[in-house]
């Protein structure tokens, strides 16, 4: 179900972010990724997190505790893997073939939160 969130979401971001800044230099790639990852990432997982809490049928209190345990660790964790991912992908990889490389990667990445998130 998550898929169906992120997928669109994720998309329309890359859309948004090309008509922002254009272009394909190492300069406008590490622009992208500066404004994914300070600005995108961070609400992002902010949004996803909670998803999934509703999802799992936590209380609105028990989401937004578990939100505020999980989310410092998820987003340190994602600066580990997506600085680097995003950076090659804002380079080296045409539009319309960035979301299916995210997905790939996703497919480690979401195995990540979908762990951190049914913790308890």
């Amino acid at each position: 179900l998550c898929h169906l969130y992120e997928g669109p979401v994720v998309g329309g971001w890359y859309k948004v972010l090309d008509r922002f800044i254009p272009g394909t230099t190492k300069v406008d790639a590490l622009k992208k990724t500066l404004l994914d990852q300070g600005g995108f990432a961070p609400c992002f997982l902010g949004c996803f997190l909670p998803l999934v809490g509703a999802l799992n049928g936590l209380s609105a209190e028990d989401n937004w505790a578990k939100l505020q345990r999980d989310y410092p660790d998820a987003l340190i964790t994602n600066y580990y893997l997506w600085p680097a991912v995003q950076l090659a992908n804002f380079y080296l990889v045409p539009l319309h073939y960035r979301l299916a490389v995210v997905q790939c990667v996703a497919v480690i990445w979401n195995s990540y939160l979908s762990w951190k998130a049914h913790r308890l």
